[in-house]
């Protein structure tokens, strides 16, 4: 649907279009309508199931309003992008936003697969599955020794898994600077729900923490502390984040997050997995 389409859609009349940044799986752009400002998604995931997430994820946390679903059509909120607000206090408002993400829950972990929510069971718990998620890494961004030191690395500490693995609380999966928006110190709004699934909340906290090295050190301080969760769970968090690391190695070429999360995989098979004790 072209953007005058949805002006039409919406009862308005289209006076600008303009790309924003961010989306790395999607198109977003800011349409200026006759009567005010919207957010169109172009591409993504299931929007359907998507907005579903957000509805639920209204009652704990701030999250545009959905105007259209295909597109998926929100309306805009004002603010900045968390990279654009680092500070401890922020990250302490940032931490308590996603822990209460994982307010929401439901009967089992796994994906979703309607717009009622309803989860589809895994076959396997999630510490059955990392080492085979990680071997499924397409050659490209890594050099055969270093799959093969990943594999081996995510085969080590997927059993500190077992303990979470029955875990089905909201995960958004895709918590960073670019999807959270800051208005008056405080968070506007979660964007982005396309990945999200039912599962252990710790993730979400690793997600934040992967670039870590690239904040303020105050900010992520701040971000633990409001998340209030133990050295022990930022660690699962990180093994749970090994999941996600590998799936981006089979994102096409030139995808920017996909290079970055191929420099946290060597930095992790030489270093270790942080947070590990």
């Amino acid at each position: 649907m072209r953007p005058g389409d949805i002006a039409d859609a919406l009862g308005s009349r289209l006076v600008s279009s303009t790309v924003l940044a961010g989306g790395f799986s999607h198109e977003t752009l800011l349409l200026t309508l006759t009567d005010g400002k919207v957010v169109a998604r172009l591409g993504g995931g299931d929007p359907v199931v998507e907005a579903a997430v957000m509805e639920a994820a209204r009652v704990v946390v701030p999250v545009p309003a959905v105007l259209m679903v295909s597109p998926m059509v929100i309306e805009f909120v004002d603010g900045v992008t968390l990279n654009h607000a680092f500070s401890r206090n922020i990250g302490r408002e940032v931490g308590r936003a996603v822990a209460r993400i994982a307010e929401v829950g439901f009967d089992r972990p796994g994906f979703f697969v309607d717009g009622s929510l309803t989860v589809k069971a895994e076959e396997r718990p999630w510490s059955e599955q990392l080492a085979e998620v990680a071997a499924g890494v397409r050659p490209g961004r890594l050099d055969p020794e270093t799959v093969r030191r990943w594999v081996r690395l995510c085969e080590e500490h997927a059993p500190a898994l077992r303990e979470v693995d029955d875990h089905a609380r909201l995960v958004h999966a895709d918590i960073n600077p670019k999807n959270i928006l800051i208005a008056q110190d405080r968070v506007a709004a979660i964007l982005d729900w396309e990945f999200s699934y039912s599962g252990c909340p710790y993730g979400d906290i690793a997600n934040m923490a992967r670039h870590g090295a690239d904040y303020p050190p105050d900010f992520l301080a701040g971000f633990y502390e409001g998340a209030e969760i133990s050295e022990k769970s930022r660690y699962v968090g990180r093994v749970l984040d090994m999941f996600a690391l590998s799936d981006l190695m089979n994102r096409p070429a030139g995808n920017t997050a996909a290079d970055r999360a191929a420099d946290v995989i060597r930095d992790w098979v030489k270093h270790g997995v942080p947070d590990a004790g």
